[in-house]
């Protein structure tokens, strides 16, 4: 099954809840989707901090994946997908991952249609509610 970066084949809009003392180049959403263990995308403070992708086009999901820094994990992510601009979000499942920098991987997806993903990080590890995640995956096909 191929990987399906955000947006399929093509860049596609991502956004996030926050970027740290808003420095989006050394701690930007793109680092996420960079493939280097060098860089991440690191929330500011707050609870509930998010991420939004937006797919081109409707793909089939196998699978999330994951991967934190020890210490800025979420002990809670809840998984909103849509279908059709304009449509409300509806909450398809919860994670609890570890607080580890393990890559950690998630079927909860297997076999969703959607267009739109939305992970919001529910509760963080770290006391003010930061986030740091390295990689972000979404591995599934285009329909």
């Amino acid at each position: 099954v191929p990987a399906v970066p955000p947006g399929g084949w093509h860049l596609s809009p991502c956004r996030v809840s926050s970027v740290l003392n808003r420095d989006g180049k050394q701690f930007g959403k793109q680092h996420m989707f960079d493939a280097s263990e060098e860089t991440c995308w690191n929330s500011d403070q707050g609870t509930c901090q998010w991420v939004t992708l937006d797919f081109p086009s409707t793909v089939k999901v196998s699978q999330l994946q994951v991967q934190f820094q020890g210490g800025f994990s979420s002990r809670l992510c809840t998984l909103e997908a849509g279908c059709r601009a304009g449509k409300e979000l509806v909450k398809i499942s919860h994670l609890y991952p570890e607080d580890s920098n393990a890559m950690q991987i998630s079927f909860a997806l297997e076999g969703t249609v959607l267009d739109k993903l939305k992970i919001t990080f529910e509760s963080s590890t770290d006391f003010f509610g930061r986030i740091v995640v390295y990689h972000l995956g979404v591995l599934g096909e285009k329909l």
